[in-house]
């Protein structure tokens, strides 16, 4: 009961999502300028952003794109294209659903060490999904008209972050998550 009870709350996040992305997307720089007053903030800008922007251009470089990274203005510029990379693009809000949906997904029925495995495929594969969403958006940049990246980055991206999670939970269900008390032959 417990997996039927996520995926309806997973499901009801997308909706909600939908919902509220056309508010959430006009209200986006006012929630901006309201975080960045927290000191939290700065952290995530100098210490966070920077090493996430190298890695695309780790990703990206093999792929034919020439890639720089500019840290005094958080800049990445691809194939001559500039784009700045902040705080409110890394994924914060990918990692706040993610640990959400923990709350919801775990119980005391799996064995702690199924959960921590969960949780760290969770964590990782959460990261990496925020990664190739920045990646594809700055592809969409570079390389297609500009409505494909604005609906991608404004719309669809959250789309993306609960795409994730419906497979992460399916397959932390089927083949990582151990209930308590049964056997595993391995």
């Amino acid at each position: 009961m417990n997996q039927k009870k996520l995926f309806t709350n997973l499901f009801s996040f997308l909706v909600i999502i939908l919902i509220l992305l056309p508010f959430l997307t006009s209200a986006d720089n006012f929630l901006t300028k309201i975080v960045e007053n927290n000191s939290l903030y700065g952290f995530v800008q100098t210490n966070i952003v920077p090493v996430e922007a190298k890695m695309m251009g780790v990703v990206l470089s093999p792929f034919g794109y020439r890639y720089a990274y500019s840290p005094t203005n958080s800049t990445i510029v691809v194939n001559g294209t500039n784009m700045q990379i902040t705080w409110n693009c890394i994924g914060w809000q990918s990692m706040l659903l993610f640990l959400l949906s923990i709350f919801v997904g775990l119980g005391r029925r799996y064995k702690i060490s199924s959960m921590f495995i969960a949780v760290g495929i969770g964590i990782l594969g959460t990261f990496w999904v925020n990664i190739f969403r920045m990646l594809f958006t700055v592809v969409l940049a570079v390389d297609a008209p500009a409505i494909f990246r604005v609906v991608f980055h404004d719309y669809l991206a959250a789309i993306v972050t609960i795409i994730w999670l419906f497979f992460f939970w399916w397959f932390s269900y089927s083949y990582v998550l151990e209930e308590n008390g049964k056997e595993t032959n391995i």
